[in-house]
């Protein structure tokens, strides 16, 4: 039966999307590609929905949070920018929406009169915990027709891809 559920899927998944626009001679790692990119697309997207539904905030906004609620004692801006992989000045700007709204505290750094240190305040922790235990629950409803065994086998296997990654990219890309 599950076998059978499970064909059936693939079959409906072969109908879906862009990648569904792959001939079939196509190169299998081709296909590969095009899927997970759509799969991340969908979540993403429905992700970005939900958070500005539910809460009123952009994902980029989430994603700053996120990286400051995993730090309590704050990051340079600097770093803050790398982590998130964005330009300093986009950091600057959320940074300031935040500030004003009273969820992140800027200090200057005591090792660095350049350098400024951001936190997230009381409020900003509170407010960020809130969001990412919706934000799991979301992905748990998004991921819920996996099997716990198959989650644990795409997972295993997206992290093997990973390492291949790691050792085919140029040392400083693999670093991102």
């Amino acid at each position: 039966m599950k076998a059978d559920t499970s064909r059936a899927l693939l079959s409906e998944a072969d109908q879906l999307g862009l990648e569904a626009r792959v001939v079939h001679h196509d190169h299998a790692t081709l296909k590969l590609w095009l899927r997970l990119l759509a799969c991340s697309t969908q979540i993403e997207s429905e992700i970005r929905r939900r958070l500005r539904q539910r809460f009123g905030i952009s994902l980029s906004r989430f994603d700053y949070m996120a990286q400051l609620y995993r730090q309590p004692d704050g990051l340079r801006m600097k770093d803050l920018s790398r982590h998130l992989m964005v330009t300093g000045g986009n950091v600057t700007g959320l940074t300031d929406e935040l500030e004003r709204e009273g969820m992140v505290a800027r200090e200057g750094s005591p090792t660095d009169r350049r350098a400024w240190i951001v936190r997230l305040t009381t409020t900003g922790r509170s407010a960020f915990a809130a969001m990412a235990e919706e934000h799991e629950r979301w992905l748990v409803e998004l991921f819920a027709g996996f099997g716990s065994g198959e989650a644990q086998q795409l997972y295993q296997q997206l992290g093997a891809l990973r390492v291949q990654l790691m050792r085919t990219l140029a040392p400083e890309e693999a670093a991102k």
